[in-house]
């Protein structure tokens, strides 16, 4: 009976051993892949991160399961975009918030823009990370948030991290700035098939000249007098390409394009959801690169 109580009492006690070890494990919960990635590389091995929205996903509607509100519910922090973007998550957010979990908007601390037309006019655009001048300072403000939030991280291991890759985030501002700057004024407009560019385009002083959904968001649906407007537009700029998003199928765009006989190619962009690991769109850095090779082909070809 000894040595059976014995063996009871070291099991309890591994147990409890394993259970505050995994309690003092720093958890950062973030919504979507995007800043999951940006988040990862902030904190490197100093907290664990979960992601909720799998590659490919759209972030307007993407559902979590009721074991991943639980995670969110029970984590150290969570990141998410907001500004409206995770529109089938934000409840979750407030649940989290409501059990007393530290919640930080991104989209609201970089000073958003506003849409300027369609059914989200006036409306703050979530899009932010289209801009990479904005989303390196997003990295300084997730960084300075984390170490002041999170238990058990390193700060100044965070803010090294920080600094590092706010520094790759802004050798890919300055390439894309020079790339972009080779199109020719005439060709400098876009048409995608919702409002997802507005900060590229204004970064790198390119025209967003319409959209097919003519709203922030994929949950939208189009009218006639919204798609004749669409085609004329493109017929006047002369446009050579709608550029749709990976994480919705592109067929409106294609229907479009053939049933107004339009002579436009419908190019596929990451724009929303970064790609499977592995891919050409594995992270934030590649995502933007790949995004500006279609984008820059798609205008000039």
């Amino acid at each position: 009976m000894r040595r059976l109580l014995a063996v009871v009492a070291t099991a309890a006690a591994l147990l409890s051993g394993a259970a505050c070890a995994t309690t003092g494990e720093a958890r950062i919960v973030v919504t979507t892949n995007i800043l999951g990635d940006v988040v990862r590389q902030i904190v490197g091995d100093q907290a664990t991160v979960t992601v909720l929205m799998k590659p490919g996903a759209d972030p307007h509607s993407f559902a979590i399961s009721a074991r991943e509100a639980n995670t969110m519910r029970t984590a150290d922090l969570v990141v998410y975009n907001g500004l409206g973007l995770e529109e089938g998550v934000l409840h979750h957010v407030g649940a989290a918030r409501e059990e007393g979990v530290p919640a930080v908007e991104v989209g609201a601390l970089i000073k958003p823009m506003q849409y300027r037309d369609g059914d989200a006019a006036g409306q703050s655009d979530p899009h932010f990370w289209t801009d990479p001048a904005r989303m390196g300072v997003a990295v300084r403000l997730l960084a300075a948030e984390i170490v002041a939030t999170v238990d058990g991280v390193d700060p100044a291991v965070v803010r090294a991290g920080a600094q590092a890759y706010a520094q790759q985030v802004s050798d890919l501002d300055a390439d894309l700035a020079a790339r972009f700057a080779t199109i020719p004024d005439r060709r400098r407009v876009l048409v995608t098939n919702h409002h997802v560019f507005g900060y590229l385009a204004e970064r790198y002083e390119l025209r967003v000249i319409g959209a097919v959904l003519p709203s922030g968001t994929t949950l939208a649906s189009p009218s006639a007098s919204d798609l004749a407007s669409l085609v004329t537009a493109i017929e006047e700029h002369r446009v050579r390409a709608i550029f749709a998003d990976t994480a919705q199928p592109a067929r409106l765009a294609e229907v479009l394009a053939a049933e107004a006989g339009l002579d436009v190619r419908v190019v596929g962009l990451y724009s929303e959801s970064l790609g499977e690991a592995g891919g050409e769109a594995a992270s934030y850095l590649a995502m933007m690169r790949f995004n500006a090779d279609a984008i820059i082909g798609g205008l000039s070809a």
